[in-house]
């Protein structure tokens, strides 16, 4: 019947082979068990255990021979054991393991499910009872006797509880459904949980038997006005109930055993009398309270007011203040949109300016290259038709033996030389009807005419070019390539909103963006003709004259005040650099003079082109010096003749000689126009060393020594700038002049030799012609050689003729 108990399951979970395997198991391990009580064990439940040699006997204080004794005992049970069959299944196999594991062996997972699994069914069989145990005394067996004192700690943590526990719920479902062994942790944790709840039950059944009180706890202030009308009463007394719940659960509690239990009194009903001087005290403690939550309300409500009224404030003057805001507001994102579109306007647009631009410069270029390579030609024909040393040949080398090529080289030349020879009486011929025939020299005329065919050519091609400018911006409105509209609007952002307009660093923008609108109007600008415009008077600088200077007070480190220099500087000192490099001829004077009236102009007019560190200046500087360079090397040229060849003076060598001796002199007077604006070394190096002392002073060895030298020569010191000799200090002159004051100091010792022997005119004239000579070194400063050449030809008015230099 008690097997039946333990082994309660459902007929459809397990066959009935092995639960009647299960029954003859557990039955023959019974027996074991009772046999092995009586004989060895004080107790019913320590005797299935002893058997595995891992518990010893709790009730015996001599442990060595318990030991000893379940050691044998152990011994003869495992002989036993052997001998019997083992049977199968899950359950069968774990309690064979029983008899199985030797002494001193540690148990496994399995074994001590095993050994739980027994105690548990001796428990529910009722065939021992609770063993209280000592602390330190239930303890696993160890072989080594040396491990003792170190393990005590973990022996005292491993102590079996022999207590009898019914099976949790999860022990249940597990036989029920067939698990055996299946979480060890868990199961040893509901066995804890089930051992506690059945101490606790047990417990409680103790206490349905004792009488007990229950305290009543009296009640909360606020329940005090309720005291007078009704008694308070225990729970049990009200209601007829006895006391007979126990508290649990205190150390005291547990510690006592099942059977002793102390009853408790029931405590009296008796509460403290209420007076009227209590009722008056919690009264005013009450009223007390309220009036300080009173005034901590009526602080906060004040502080809500005055916070009130400051946002009301704060939103009147914000309100008023947002009109102005909102307005600005509008503007500049009006201003945002119409930037935005003039930008995107100028993206499309500033190409074709470009392009324009640059096919006009090529169409300057072209005209001035042109002129330039045919005087080239033109001195290179003359040169070689009048040196008798030179072989025709070898100014046309690609020539060929059988003098094809030759015919065609000559028929060139002939209709060069028709040309130059008919632009001359054209020039003779104009000269004579004004009447400047005397003063003029042969070489100081440009030669810059230009036949019909190319004016035709030149003046079609540049009116295609503007009538390309007039349509760039021909699908566009007004608003966004008119300066005066475009000024407008900026203007008005700069009288409304200056703060936000100088943040937006529109002063700097400006002149870039004004840009391509005033190249498009100088695109025929050239200052090197004489019907071009002053840039001053154009319309973009009329418009652009007074931007920034309103009658309000200016503000300082203003940008705008400097917007016409910024434009000058960036628009017009680019334009001037391209000319100087590719259309101006320093061999014309006119071109020359022009050209340094509008460079001097702007070095008077605009302080920001004088600046040292202007990129755009510096680059002008750099252009003008290389296009003087570069005539210098290529159209200078100075020939050589015998003196018998120049006697005749209208023969085609003579005029040739005269004609490059008096351009080059006219060179010179060209490139020393740019005192002021050049340096005086630069201009020194190109004028004297450059010019004068490697072509003029050869020029005037081949001359005739006579009063046509003494004419060269004034011409040549008239063109020097007499700053250059105002502030020399003693009797020499500048280091580069050295050489041409020794031409003259010879052409006076020449003069005088030349005039021995002749009668008293010549020899009057020529000590005219001396003493001109020392006005020359005279007005040069060269103080040193006028005075040698006064004292060698006995000339006693030099303080006279240096004074009326």
């Amino acid at each position: 019947k008690e097997t039946e108990e333990v082994f309660k399951v459902k007929k459809s979970s397990y066959s009935k082979k092995i639960v009647k395997q299960l029954k003859k198991e557990y039955k023959e391990d019974l027996e074991k068990s009772k046999v092995r009580t009586e004989v060895n064990s004080p107790t019913d439940v320590e005797a299935p255990l002893e058997k595995t040699g891992q518990i010893k006997d709790i009730g015996q204080e001599d442990g060595t021979a318990n030991s000893e004794h379940g050691e044998e005992e152990m011994e003869v049970e495992s002989e036993k054991e052997e001998e019997k069959p083992k049977a199968g299944g899950a359950f069968s196999s774990a309690l064979s393991s029983l008899n199985v594991l030797r002494p001193g062996e540690i148990p496994d997972a399995a074994f001590i499910h095993a050994a739980r699994k027994k105690r548990q069914m001796a428990r529910e069989l009722g065939d021992f009872t609770p063993v209280d145990s000592e602390p330190g005394k239930g303890r696993l067996v160890r072989e080594d006797e040396n491990d003792a004192s170190d393990d005590e700690d973990d022996d005292e943590k491993r102590r079996i509880v022999f207590t009898v526990k019914e099976k949790s719920q999860r022990q249940k479902i597990a036989e029920e459904i067939g698990i055996e062994g299946s979480d060890d942790e868990a199961l040893v944790a509901g066995e804890q949980d089930e051992e506690l709840s059945r101490w606790e039950q047990e417990q409680i059944r103790k206490g349905i038997n004792i009488p007990q009180a229950c305290i009543y706890q009296p009640a909360e202030v606020n329940n005090l006005y309720y005291q007078n009308t009704y008694q308070t009463l225990s729970y049990g007394s009200s209601y007829g109930i006895p006391y007979t719940y126990a508290a649990y659960g205190s150390s005291e509690t547990k510690s006592q055993k099942t059977d002793n239990t102390v009853p408790f009194k029931t405590p009296s009903n008796e509460m403290t009398p209420v007076t009227i001087d209590l009722v008056k005290k919690q009264l005013k403690d009450r009223l007390d309270s309220m009036k300080e939550l009173h005034k901590a309300n009526r602080q906060q409500y004040e502080k809500h007011q005055q916070s009130r009224e400051d946002s009301t404030k704060a939103i009147e003057r914000l309100e008023g203040s947002s009109g102005g805001i909102g307005e600005q507001y509008k503007f500049l994102q009006e201003m945002r949109g119409y930037v935005q579109d003039l930008l995107e306007c100028f993206s499309e647009k500033v190409p074709l300016i470009n392009e324009l631009e640059s096919a006009m410069h090529q169409l300057y270029k072209q005209r001035a290259s042109r002129l330039v390579q045919r005087r080239q030609d033109d001195i290179k024909d003359e040169s070689s038709e009048f040196s008798s040393h030179s072989n025709k040949a070898l100014m046309a080398p690609n020539l060929e033996s059988f003098g094809r090529d030759r015919v065609i080289y000559q028929e060139q030349v002939k209709r060069r030389t028709a040309e130059r020879e008919a632009r001359r009486a054209r020039r003779r011929q104009a000269r004579e009807q004004t009447g400047k025939m005397a003063d003029h020299l042969e070489g100081l005329s440009s030669d810059d005419e230009e036949t019909s065919t190319d004016i035709t050519n030149f003046n079609m091609e540049r009116d295609r070019i503007l009538k390309e400018s007039s349509k760039v911006f021909e699908d566009v409105l007004e608003s966004f390539y008119s300066i005066d509209c475009i000024k407008s609007q900026f203007e008005a952002w700069r009288s409304k909103y200056f703060a936000s307009y100088k943040d937006a660093y529109i002063g700097l923008c400006l002149p870039k963006l004004f840009n391509p609108l005033i190249r498009l109007q100088l695109l025929i600008w050239t200052p090197l003709e004489g019907k071009c415009r002053d840039f001053e008077t154009m319309l973009w600088f009329e418009s652009l004259l007074f931007y920034g200077c309103e009658e309000q007070e200016q503000v300082k480190d203003d940008a705008d005040i400097s917007l016409l220099p910024t434009i000058v500087e960036r628009v017009v000192l680019p334009k001037l650099t391209v000319i100087s490099e590719n259309i101006w001829d320093p061999f014309s004077t006119t071109q020359t003079s022009r050209m340094v009236a509008i460079v001097q102009k702007l070095v008077d007019g605009y302080p920001s082109v004088v600046n040292a560190e202007n990129k755009n200046t510096q680059m002008l500087l750099k252009a003008l010096l290389l296009r003087m360079r570069r005539t210098l090397d290529d159209d200078v040229f100075m020939p050589l003749y015998p003196k018998n060849i120049l006697e005749n003076k209208n023969s085609g060598p003579y005029l040739f000689f005269q004609r490059q001796f008096w351009s080059s002199v006219k060179l010179l007077g060209n490139f020393l126009q740019w005192y002021g604006i050049l340096s005086n070394k630069t201009l020194q190096e190109l004028s004297i060393d450059g010019l004068l002392n490697r072509y003029i002073l050869m020029a005037f060895q081949n001359s005739e020594y006579g009063e046509d030298s003494i004419k060269k020569a004034q011409s040549v010191i008239a063109c020097f700038p007499k700053q250059w000799f105002a502030n020399l200090k003693g009797d020499k002159t500048i280091s580069q002049l050295e050489n041409f004051c020794r031409y003259l100091v010879h052409l006076a010792d020449t003069i005088y030799r030349n005039s021995i022997g002749c009668s008293d005119v010549e020899k009057r004239n020529a000590r005219e012609h001396i003493k001109q000579i020392i006005k020359l070194l005279a007005s040069i400063r060269a103080l040193d050689h006028a005075v040698t050449v006064a004292n060698d030809h006995n000339v006693k008015e030099l303080k006279i003729l240096i004074e009326g230099k």
